[in-house]
């Protein structure tokens, strides 16, 4: 890995790793935690039967003819939380590996969002435990500012909880989304006192990346670590699994082989 891409070969990832690939022509990327036996959990939205807006990825069609790893799409009924082989995870995508406990100098180099963080990873084990747990029990609804495919990855990674529920969550991507548009809004004013194009894009640049790294959960004060086994409580998240008779993968098996 190198400043200008996370780009890794399967053979360099390790259990409890956070990878992702990207899709629709690099307009965003999906992220998992690699578990070993080359399977991912990843999260993901619930698809809506009601919904007249068809959600589908590339690993959908995929995961449903898996001819590798028959567990590949297992997951809990009402739940985005899920549990894929690596090959339907990266569908036709490349892999990268996401970066913890970056200088601050690193992650501002890095302009896009959703590649590193400057907070460190808790151990593998750790990281696995809480995955496979959060298949199990789910992780909330999914919402592509505040609960989505990169949270879920940072929440594994190191148990942080952002408890300001109005802004943005952890997620890269998200922060990138809402902080270039609004570097553009701050910084228009400036075209008044800069003749110059190259300062106004300066200085957007700069306010763009200053805007990233004050939404990274390295830095941000309105953190919190949090068990797993408390998601529920600390989010007020609904624990109905226990209202349906469901039939759960033990965790060995789904980790093995």
């Amino acid at each position: 890995m190198g400043l200008l891409s996370n780009r890794v070969e399967r053979s360099e990832i390790n259990p409890g790793d956070h990878i992702y690939t990207y899709r629709a022509v690099f307009t965003y990327s999906h992220h998992g935690i690699y578990v070993g036996g080359s399977k991912v959990v990843h999260f993901r939205p619930e698809r809506n039967a009601d919904s007249s807006i068809e959600e589908t990825d590339s690993y959908d069609s995929m995961s449903s003819s898996c001819p590798t790893f028959p567990d590949c799409g297992f997951k809990l009924p009402n739940s985005g939380v899920t549990l894929t082989c690596l090959d339907c995870f990266l569908g036709k995508g490349s892999l990268y590996c996401f970066e913890y406990g970056v200088a601050p100098s690193v992650f501002l180099v890095k302009v896009r969002g959703g590649t590193c963080t400057t907070a460190p990873s808790d151990p593998p084990e750790s990281v696995i435990h809480r995955a496979m747990y959060l298949l199990q029990n789910g992780f909330g609804n999914y919402d592509i500012f505040q609960n989505n495919c990169e949270d879920f990855a940072l929440y594994c990674k190191t148990g942080l909880l952002i408890m300001d529920k109005l802004g943005v969550g952890r997620s890269g991507q998200a922060s990138s989304a809402v902080g270039a548009p609004l570097a553009a809004i701050l910084s228009s004013p400036l075209k008044l006192l800069m003749p110059s194009p190259v300062g106004v894009a300066t200085m957007t640049a700069g306010m763009y990346c200053m805007s990233r790294y004050a939404t990274d959960i390295g830095v941000r004060s309105d953190v919190i670590k949090v068990a797993v086994e408390d998601l529920h409580v600390n989010l007020g998240w609904a624990e109905d699994h226990n209202e349906e008779a469901v039939e759960r993968v033990p965790s060995d098996r789904l980790i093995t082989g």
